[in-house]
């Protein structure tokens, strides 16, 4: 099915495929810190303890964030997260850890999306150039 020239194309948004990718980022996030029940259950007392009830929190708050990418604030409740990540290093430290490399994860992200942002004001995106 071909469309007529007199139709526009379609607005490309890349603030939308931010999002996904900001999901995306998240579910990596999730399955990480899925990977540290095991430690808990050896290092942490069990998963009945208070370290064993915050990351599975964590796992929750970060599977419920994704359903709040559309916000403008979503960007603060993940900075919130990470910080309760990083301050748990002194419950169990690989929790610290992956806290302290998804917070720079999401630092560099959070700068490309400022650089796209930017870029978009100024006219510079490839999707907004005039095809000759």
């Amino acid at each position: 099915m071909t469309t007529p020239a007199s139709v526009p194309a379609p607005k490309k948004n890349p603030m939308k495929s931010f999002r996904a990718i900001m999901a995306g980022t998240l579910i990596l996030e999730v399955i990480v810190v899925a990977l540290a029940l095991p430690v808990v259950v050896k290092l942490g007392g069990g998963i009945g303890t208070g370290t064993g009830y915050l990351v599975l929190g964590l796992i929750a708050a970060l599977i419920g964030t994704c359903a709040l990418l559309k916000r403008s604030w979503v960007v603060w409740v993940i900075a919130v997260l990470h910080a309760v990540m990083i301050v748990s290093w002194v419950l169990l430290t690989a929790l610290g850890v992956i806290g302290v490399l998804f917070t720079l994860v999401w630092g560099y992200l959070l700068w490309l999306r400022r650089d796209v942002a930017r870029r978009m004001a100024e006219g510079r995106l490839p999707s907004q150039q005039q095809s000759a």
